[in-house]
């Protein structure tokens, strides 16, 4: 059985690994709307070239009488012991090497900055205190003028970043020959870089210093070993479920993926508050599943009236955040609801480029409101 492991362990890495890293790399740096449709073509066109190119190589540089490995055969009546096959190859293939990590000399000081750095970052989030200790030894130090490059779109990474200080602006180029596109800053606290490392693939966006900073890296073997796991759990999770709000629809993939990193969740039973009128509001809220309504007082000593209806996918607690005003309404849930939500901090920082569209939006709670005043008249 060891042998058979071996020889799909070798398969997989001689005709499947490169392919579906290849595959991963221009993913990435396409960025294609029909992820499927697009792999599919990519497949027929540049993956059998890929193929045939790597296959003329092996055959030019393989010796005449070189063992040929061959996939098993399916049994008929060995489902289960053929499942435990493939499962130990493919373990065999994917499992991790014994791992040391790296310590970088720090002082008290330096460990409980970092630290605390760590607990602002969304990336670090489900670490235990004896992972994130790991990582504290593992980080380094680095310090930047204002205007200098961190990293580059298209270079290859190895490298995290944690923010300690300073003030940094991300870009990217969405087109081969395009010019960069500011998309964010970046600021104390925060994460970068993660994604030439979850991926294996080379560098999705440019980093530039906006002013002086310094910066906390971590390496790959301690990112892969220690965070990556969890990271891309939690990423792969709400991206899917970030995807389905309509309202994000348009952002970039990019974009997105730090918004889910920003992202916490929340569960409510019918009947619960989730917002209450009149109360001051630090949260925008998007519905991963459930039903709620919105209820406003519109006569003073009535009992508050049905406004709005919510259902998976919309959102609501941004007239709060946008004007800086008490909650105009509450929302109460209809059946057993998920919600994920984002801070003051976060949804100021991450859905900026969105607020017009959000304002706009706005109005539909007023058009709804009167249709409930006439209702009752």
């Amino acid at each position: 059985m060891n042998q058979q492991a071996e020889k799909l362990r070798l398969y997989a890495q001689e005709n499947v690994v490169f392919l579906l890293q290849k595959l991963m790399e221009d993913i990435l740096a396409q960025q294609p709307k029909n992820v499927i449709d697009w792999s599919i073509a990519w497949l027929d066109k540049q993956g059998r070239d890929i193929v045939k190119s790597r296959q003329k190589k092996n055959a030019l540089s393989s010796s005449s009488d070189e063992e040929v490995i061959e996939l098993p055969k399916r049994p008929a009546a060995a489902r289960k012991q053929r499942a435990s096959i493939s499962a130990e190859a493919y373990g065999q293939y994917n499992r991790k090497e014994s791992f040391q990590p790296r310590v970088i000399v720090k002082t008290q000081q330096q460990k409980e900055k970092i630290g605390k750095r760590l607990e602002q970052s969304f990336m670090f989030a489900s670490l235990d205190q004896r992972e994130k200790d790991i990582v504290i030894d593992a980080m380094e130090e680095r310090s930047y003028n204002a205007e200098d490059w961190v990293i580059q779109q298209g270079d290859n990474g190895d490298n995290l970043y944690v923010v300690d200080q300073g003030e940094l602006n991300c870009y990217k180029r969405f087109t081969k020959d395009g010019e960069n596109k500011f998309l964010k800053v970046y600021y104390p606290g925060e994460s970068f870089g993660e994604l030439a490392l979850l991926y294996n693939a080379p560098r999705a966006a440019s980093i530039q210093c906006k002013t002086n900073s310094v910066l906390f890296a971590l390496d790959r073997q301690t990112f892969n070993h220690i965070v990556k796991d969890a990271a891309m759990r939690k990423r792969e999770k709400y991206v899917n479920v970030l995807k389905q709000i309509e309202l994000l629809s348009m952002m970039d993939p990019y974009e997105r993926s730090h918004v889910a990193d920003a992202i916490r969740s929340a569960t409510f039973q019918n009947g619960d508050y989730v917002i209450r009128e009149g109360e001051q509001g630090d949260i925008f809220y998007m519905i991963e599943e459930g039903e709620l309504i919105a209820t406003k007082t519109l006569v003073q000593g009535q009992e508050p009236v049905k406004v709005f209806q919510y259902k998976a996918g919309d959102y609501f607690g941004e007239l709060a955040l946008l004007k800086d005003i008490p909650r105009q309404a509450n929302i109460v849930a209809q059946t057993e609801v998920k919600l994920i939500y984002l801070d003051r901090h976060s949804f100021k920082r991450m859905l900026g480029p969105l607020e017009d569209i959000l304002k706009r939006n706005t109005e539909k709670y007023q058009k709804y409101e009167q249709y409930w005043i006439n209702q009752g008249q």
